[in-house]
């Protein structure tokens, strides 16, 4: 039943708070992707033994705190970041009214098409520290660029499988409508109905929106176009969570059977991470019924399988300064450079062990060096601390910052 006009600010006594909103959108969405794809409820558990593991060890308190930063489990638990591909402009401005509402505003442009990928991107995340502490759900969110698909056949038929799809359902948009007329909030009940309804944009649908055929032809192009031209909607592609020891999830993951990525991406181990550190159960097949033929009233359906979706999980580390990323990447390109034609998994991870050999390992050299972004606070030493007219200097020895007299 779509919202009534009478729905407005001036029946609503109090309104459901963003952040909150956005942890039951969270929810639901990993809720929906666990029934969707039931080796990411494994990676879950997984990822939570390790987690649980790691903060029941025998570091220090601080230490942890300087490894991993803010590790509460009331956000642990829940720190997700998922992926979207989206095939229009309008898709697009919708995806931002949705994400707006639960606090997520676009940051970062990512241009794909260096990479061969016929789309750029954008990351919808919360902005203000209050509402990333308490819950950081990111999500990723690619759109289709038109323009980069090179053969003329598959970019007319990929328009036109997209201007006749509609991945937003009508209460949905009055819900939007409802939220823009409120300046941007909504009432519980109100907030419920948005859950469940957003969540049809973002689930898997088990009958393509096109013909096996078609499919096919947008394939050959380039496999994320079929992705995102051929379906009902834009379904989740990933929902990553949080690992703090990536390497005993990846080894948990192996023993478990899951079929994992030859090695974990990203920076080596390291006592001061920095950046992020990935690796991923690879894609399932999964079956789907495609039309058989292009013509919709043609009712006969073919059966068929798409591979697309997969399980990843990361480790975060600290924040690179421009500094910082030009030497990662700097590194990064003496890997290649040193490595074999064909190397083995085994070849890329000495090699990269090796070039990070260069990049400092310690919390005070990065800063020092501006490789990291850091934050600082006074402990109550340094508050009670008498520093007239002296110079300062910060030292970083734990989560919190001493001041202390220079000498």
């Amino acid at each position: 039943m779509a919202p009534s006009a009478t729905e407005s600010s001036s029946s609503q006594t109090s309104w459901i708070d963003r952040d909150d909103l956005r942890t039951s959108f969270t929810l639901a969405m990993s809720a929906i992707y666990k029934a969707e794809v039931p080796l990411y409820g494994d990676l879950v558990r997984i990822v939570g033994d390790i987690n649980q593991s790691t903060l029941g060890s025998a570091l220090d308190p601080k230490v942890l705190a300087m490894r991993y930063g803010d590790v509460a489990s009331s956000r642990l638990d829940i720190e997700r970041h998922g992926a979207i591909r989206l095939g229009t402009p309008h898709e697009l401005r919708t995806i931002r009214r949705i994400f707006a509402l639960i606090g997520l505003y676009p940051v970062g442009y990512y241009d794909l098409s260096p990479a061969g990928l016929p789309m750029h991107a954008t990351c919808f995340r919360p902005k203000i520290e209050k509402s990333l502490h308490k819950n950081p759900f990111r999500v990723f969110t690619s759109v289709l660029r038109p323009e980069f698909i090179k053969d003329p056949r598959a970019r007319e038929l990929a328009l036109d499988l997209l201007s006749k799809r509609n991945i937003f359902s009508d209460e949905l948009i009055d819900l939007l409508r409802l939220g823009d007329a409120q300046n941007g909030r909504l009432g519980p009940d109100q907030g419920r109905r948005f859950v469940t309804e957003a969540m049809k944009t973002f689930s898997w649908h088990g009958t393509a929106a096109a013909s096996h055929e078609d499919y096919q032809c947008l394939k050959v192009e380039h496999p994320i176009l079929a992705d995102i031209a051929c379906f009902r909607s834009s379904h989740i592609n990933h929902l990553t969570p949080r690992t703090l020891c990536i390497t005993s999830a990846q080894d948990l993951m192996k023993r478990e059977g899951l079929k994992v990525k030859d090695r974990i991406e990203g920076p080596p181990s390291r006592s001061c991470p920095i950046l992020l550190r990935q690796t991923s159960f690879l894609a399932i097949e999964e079956p789907i019924k495609f039309l058989g033929s292009s013509d919709p009233s043609y009712e006969a359906l073919v059966q068929g399988s798409y591979r697309a979706r997969f399980g990843e999980i990361e480790e975060r580390g600290a924040a690179v300064t421009p500094a910082g990323r030009r030497l990662y990447d700097d590194l990064l390109n003496e890997v290649t450079a040193a490595s074999s034609e064909h190397p083995s998994p085994e070849e890329i991870d000495q090699l990269v062990e090796t070039a990070f050999m260069k990049y400092p390992d310690d919390w005070s050299e990065l800063r020092k060096r501006d490789l990291i972004y850091c934050t600082f606070e006074v402990t109550s030493n340094g508050m009670n601390a008498t520093l007239p007219n002296q110079s300062y200097i910060l030292t970083s020895f734990s989560s919190k910052v001493l001041l202390t007299r220079s000498r």
